[in-house]
């Protein structure tokens, strides 16, 4: 192992080896090779980090103003915008993402703690017209200690859209990240330290899901929980909560949808098209997995996005290719699987880019692969891959294309692609997403805009103003006054 320094919790603003001394291998995704170690906690990690985080909220945290919760916001996206290059190295290498996608999570992190800055003191109450004699209003309060579950794919992005929403809203936090890929966030927090955040305020505890992230969703302690994760995990985290009507806000990925109709601008559609498939190696809850053509241009669009996937490539992270590896060898294999039963179904491959000669043979490589003709029941037109794997069907008319887009149990997000105006609203009302993008997709991905699945994509909102309604309580104060 090429050891570059046992990671460790963080827990009050110090760092903590785990209870009983056990730690996990930090498995570099682009060569197969561990090159660190990371702790593995224990319920008994988690509840020093819960104590923590109540006594912080308690001593501290409560008391602040909600301008004094925003500049310590400020601060800390200024200091992590200092560090930036310093996070992305470190993601790139964790996580595997070529250079740009690396500083484009670091610059999102940035961006995700400036906004929920500022929005920190704006989050106001109402007062509502009731009976003579009465004055009711009403105002928000932070839920408490918060627990958070990041996945792997995202870990700056995730933590940033969901932690800086809960800090501003005044909650503390105990954050539980992926196993696979977590030391830009323990990084980070240090940081939070260095700009003043009082002990407690955030707090990581590093370890397996169904020991560590197991703990947090049970404990008493922990009063929301937000998760992003699998549909078949956030049963599991909500069943949990239910046990102690604990509320949480899941995000379940998706099988998105790209309806592209005969008089869409394909210059303007192909690129998205691509980058919505390929964008971190597939990794992505909201990548478009599903491209829908009305027939009367299937054959030459395909044509066309063949020949841009046979010119994709992949390879190590520092190369800056198209995308870099796969996270880990089990979702290699995954993604294999997917291909293998398509191919046992007789679904044809249009077109596959390659993997660059540089790449090392032991690294968790996977060539974006586009297959044409995929029946609408097949697992790979159903299921989410979480790969660099384009599904292409064809659809006759609006009905048709609704119909196929709706057609899975996930609702996350969907592109829309059509020059006719009634036809967009049409497509944007029927369609079945928590997003609708019109002649774009991802909309540049703008941390304003709030995020969230229908169906087993999840509920709750995340990302946006609408993010902090989640992370409080509204209460009602009727004052009878004569």
């Amino acid at each position: 192992m090429q050891n570059v320094g046992m990671q460790l919790h963080y827990i009050a603003n110090t760092s903590q080896p785990a209870s009983d001394g056990r730690t996990i291998a930090v498995i570099d995704p682009a060569t197969g090779q561990a090159y660190d170690e990371i702790q593995r906690g224990t319920a008994q990690d988690i509840d020093q980090a819960v104590r923590a985080a109540r006594k912080c909220y308690d001593s501290t945290w409560r008391k602040l103003s909600a301008a004094e919760r925003g500049r310590l916001l400020m601060r800390w996206s200024n200091k992590v915008a200092e560090h930036a290059e310093e996070l992305a190295a470190i993601e790139q290498r964790d996580c595997g993402k070529p250079t740009k996608q690396a500083r484009a999570d670091a610059a999102a992190l940035v961006r995700y703690f400036e906004y929920y800055a500022g929005a920190a003191d704006k989050l106001h109450g109402e007062t509502i017209p009731y009976m003579d004699g009465y004055s009711v209003l009403t105002w928000r309060e932070a839920h408490g200690v918060t627990g958070h579950i990041v996945p792997w794919n995202y870990p700056m992005q995730i933590f940033g859209r969901c932690v800086g929403a809960a800090l501003a809203a005044g909650n503390v936090c105990v954050v539980k990240p992926s196993e696979d890929a977590c030391l830009s966030l323990l990084r980070v927090v240090e940081l939070a330290a260095e700009v003043g955040f009082p002990p407690g305020a955030i707090n990581i505890v590093t370890g397996y899901g169904h020991e560590v992230g197991d703990a947090l969703a049970h404990h008493p302690g922990i009063e929301h929980i937000s998760f992003t994760g699998s549909p078949t995990v956030g049963t599991l985290i909500a069943q949990a909560a239910a046990l102690r009507h604990c509320p949480v806000t899941l995000e379940l990925g998706g099988k998105s949808p790209q309806i592209i109709f005969e008089d869409a601008d394909l210059d303007a559609a192909m690129p998205m098209v691509i980058g919505a498939i390929v964008q971190n190696a597939g990794q992505t809850c909201s990548a478009g997995s599903r491209i829908l053509v009305q027939q009367s241009i299937y054959e030459p669009l395909l044509e066309r996005l063949g020949k841009l996937f046979t010119a994709l490539r992949v390879g190590p992270p520092t190369m800056d290719l198209d995308a870099g590896p796969l996270i880990r060898a089990s979702q290699q294999q995954r993604v294999r699987g997917f291909l293998a039963d398509a191919k046992a179904a007789g679904v044809t491959v249009a077109a596959q880019g390659r993997v660059a000669d540089e790449a090392s043979p032991d690294g968790f490589y996977q060539a974006p692969t586009l297959l044409r003709d995929v029946p609408a029941d097949h697992r790979v037109a159903q299921e989410e891959v979480f790969g660099p794997v384009l599904s292409a069907m064809s659809f006759t008319d609006e009905d048709h294309a609704v119909a196929l887009a709706n057609g899975t149990h996930f609702g996350l997000v969907a592109g829309v692609w059509t020059r006719d105006g009634g036809r967009q609203f049409r497509m944007a009302k029927r369609v079945r997403s928590g997003q609708v993008f019109i002649n774009n997709y991802g909309a540049g991905g703008g941390v304003e805009l709030p995020f969230g699945g229908v169906k087993s994509s999840g509920y709750g909102r995340e990302k946006g103003f609408e993010a902090l309604l989640g992370f409080t309580t509204l209460k009602t104060v009727a004052i009878r006054h004569g």
